[in-house]
């Protein structure tokens, strides 16, 4: 095996560079690991060695973290804690060391990473865009097993270090140094430089006695000092941990055991000392790893991954065209995403809409979604003018001779997008490809009259663009294989993660989403609670309740969206009479202030408007309806219909449909998706309880052949080893 570390001595410092040679970032491997302790064998033993530093050979990736698959192949928590308790032990060594260790850090610094920085004697972070600091453990359904709940809180104080635990965010190099996540910032021209020169001094500090001495080139941070002052107090850090708790369980619900366990490992290192904390953290990350919460979150990290390997097309595949310039028919909220998100990335927008006052608009809501990035200081006020620079818009195809992309995101009317699709095909270069933003409508329905078919193809993406992970690419049996290559890698490019979807009303996500919608309103037309059903759903873990989805996206689009999903399948998916009453009223949700509730002039939701009721088949009078109906109703209507979507063929594979739940429309992360949801309760348990509601509301949850098929052969979408 090729070593990882090099090391080159200069003048008593030793520069160690790590770098996973065959590997697109450095992770600690059980590899990895055996070597840097042989590394600390060697520095502890050489006189000739008075400090060090530790720098990547990766452009923009210092360490990204544990090897993830290790945690797979753990069988037990036993293992788990095992893992923990060797990760503890080095980061011990590491901070203990005779030779102190500076952290020279370049590029992303996550997780495990971040936790062996944090016992280095000294931080240094390069102004690299790409440096980012984060321990994003819960993410994975993980707490930090290094150590990382122990010294955190030491060095940013407790609410910077919960902050930082709880929610996995990035944080960057200029709010580090604010904070003394790290101890100084550099260009990272000289980060070698100014890092072996912080060495030497910390060297000449006295060795083992130089964490008691102001650190050499220090600056100091008040406000981190004085929160780290109020840490010292034991009623303030009882309401910290108090709020903390309060502040999760209102967020997950109590889905998500890992954030209350790193609470747990934190006050435990307060409260008794670090020995105690560390022995909490080792045991608390060893249930954490063996969770199911985990199991899941762990697939979906390693399903997203898989998903960016992906051309789109099975091997061999053409290499994607070129896209430096994209059109944008349509300046509304979606169009308005798509070419914000793509000036973002360096992307050439011609923006296009029928009227100049449409056209400034557009342009307005793409200043708004990149001055939101400028004001986070996520990009500088000259990356802002540049990226706003990159969009132009115009009335007519002036500019659009010259792009290779264009997408269409106009009104959700079949009648219209033919029309702008014939429109901009007349003027666009042979070579161009046409890409439809619609929700439903089939791509075959809108490439009719097209003179280049095989080069029209869906890019349906999630609202909103800037946020939503998201992007299903519809292709149908003419779209010529690289028009999807092409597409594949621009929405990558884009930062999404994408999905293949067969052509078919509905698609994907809007054609599972349907169902759960319907069943949810079907039960207002039995007279249950508008607030009664949303809480339900959002106690099983959706996001947002499906009455208040229906309000944000608006009812008179989730009424459109209704009719081509009704029309392509029949009474199963007929609408309830609730929604279309509703619309018929002139209610259209949140934009117009009135929906199923009430909102403010900032569209801030109020509560159900108790008028509603006068509009329902029941009116006032209402039922009341158990979580566990409501619950088990929406939910099997979703799985049922994503089930049939991968028997006949919408799908590639289970693994695209529970990517395409979870991060298109916001099914429940910790239960992997809704294949996944499937195995754990077994296909004959979810076939039997489809053919009880069957019985009640037929032909609604008649089972998809797919699950009676898995059902009669115990069968499974994974397997269990999974």
């Amino acid at each position: 095996m090729t070593p990882v570390l090099t090391v080159d001595v200069r003048d008593e410092v030793a520069v160690v560079t790590l770098d996973v040679s065959d590997a697109p970032v450095n992770t600690f491997t059980r590899a990895v690991r055996d070597e840097f302790v042989a590394l600390l064998d060697r520095l502890d033993h050489d006189q000739g060695v008075r400090a060090a530093v530790l720098l990547s050979g990766k452009a923009d990736v210092w360490i990204a973290g544990a090897d993830v698959e290790e945690l797979v192949a753990l069988r037990s928590a036993a293992d788990a804690e095992q893992l923990s308790r060797l990760g503890q032990a080095l980061m011990d060594r590491v901070e203990r060391m005779r030779t102190p260790i500076v952290a020279a850090i370049n590029g992303a610094c996550m997780g495990g990473g971040l936790e062996l920085a944090l016992a280095c004697a000294y931080r240094i972070a390069s102004e690299n865009p790409k440096t980012l600091l984060a321990l994003p453990e819960v993410q994975l359904g993980l707490i930090p097993g290094a150590g990382g709940t122990q010294r955190l809180p030491r060095l940013v104080g407790l609410r910077g270090a919960l902050d930082m635990i709880l929610t996995g965010k990035n944080v960057r190099p200029k709010k580090a140094l604010q904070t003394g996540l790290v101890d100084e910032v550099v260009h990272p021209a000289i980060l070698r430089e100014i890092a072996i020169r912080r060495a030497r001094e910390l060297a000449d500090a006295g060795g083992r006695d130089r964490l008691a001495q102001p650190r050499p080139g220090a600056r100091r941070r008040t406000g981190a000092t004085q929160r780290l002052l109020l840490d010292d107090n034991a009623l303030g850090r009882a309401v910290v941990f108090r709020q903390a708790r309060e502040q999760t369980l209102a967020r997950t619900h109590g889905h998500y055991p890992a954030p209350l366990a790193a609470i747990d490992a934190i006050r435990t290192g307060y409260l008794h000392g670090r020995t105690r904390g560390l022995d909490a953290e080792a045991k608390l990350f060893g249930t954490a790893a063996a969770s199911d919460v985990a199991q899941q979150l762990i697939f979906l990290f390693f399903a997203t991954n898989a998903l960016k390997k992906d051309p789109g097309v099975p091997p061999p595949a053409p290499p994607p065209l070129p896209v430096t310039k994209i059109g944008v028919l349509g300046t509304g909220f979606m169009g308005a995403g798509i070419a914000a998100i793509s000036a973002q990335r360096g992307v050439s927008v011609r923006f296009k809409d029928t009227d100049h006052t449409r056209v400034l608009k557009g342009l307005a809501a793409v200043r708004d979604v990149i001055d939101d990035r400028l004001r986070s200081r996520q990009i500088t006020p000259t990356e802002f003018d540049d990226q706003m620079m990159l969009v132009s818009g115009t009335v007519d195809y002036t500019g659009f001779r010259t792009v290779q992309l264009v997408i269409e995101a106009v009104f959700e009317d079949l009648d219209v997008k033919r029309r702008v699709l014939s429109e901009v095909e007349a003027v666009l270069p042979p070579d161009a490809i046409l890409a439809s933003n619609t929700s439903t409508i089939p791509i075959e329905r809108i490439a009719t009259g097209s003179a280049r078919p095989e080069r029209v193809l869906g890019m349906h993406f999630f609202s909103p663009v800037h946020k939503m992970p998201l992007l299903e690419v519809i292709v149908t049996p003419r779209t010529d294989p690289q028009v999807i290559t092409t597409v594949v890698a621009f929405g990558k490019r884009l930062g999404k993660t994408v999905i293949i979807v067969r052509d078919s009303p509905g698609f994907y996500a809007n054609r599972v989403l349907a169902p759960y919608i319907n069943e949810a309103a079907k039960m207002l037309d039995e007279g249950a609670a508008v607030d009664a059903v949303d809480r339900a759903l959002v106690a099983f873990g959706f996001p947002v309740g499906p009455i208040t989805l229906v309000d944000e996206v608006g009812i008179d689009v989730a009424g459109k969206s209704g009719e081509v999903i009704s029309d392509a399948y029949g009474p199963r998916m007929a609408p309830s009479l609730s929604l279309q009453r509703v619309l018929a009223a002139g209610r259209f949700g949140r934009k117009g202030r009135k929906g199923f509730y009430l909102y403010d002039e900032a569209g801030k939701k109020q509560g159900v408007d108790p008028t509603i009721y006068g509009l329902l088949p029941t009116g006032a009078n209402r039922s009341i309806m158990g979580d566990a109906e409501i619950q088990r109703r929406s939910v099997l209507a979703m799985v049922n219909e994503a089930a049939r979507c991968l028997e006949e063929g919408v799908l590639r594979s289970p693994q695209d449909g529970d990517v395409g739940a979870v991060f298109g429309i916001g099914f429940p992360p910790f239960r992997g998706g809704p294949f996944r949801y499937i195995d754990t309760l077994g296909a004959e348990a979810i076939v039997q309880q489809l053919e009880e509601l069957n019985d009640r509301f037929p032909p609604r949850f008649e089972p998809a052949a797919l699950l009676l098929d898995m059902a009669h052969k115990r069968a499974r979408f994974y397997p269990i080893s999974d």
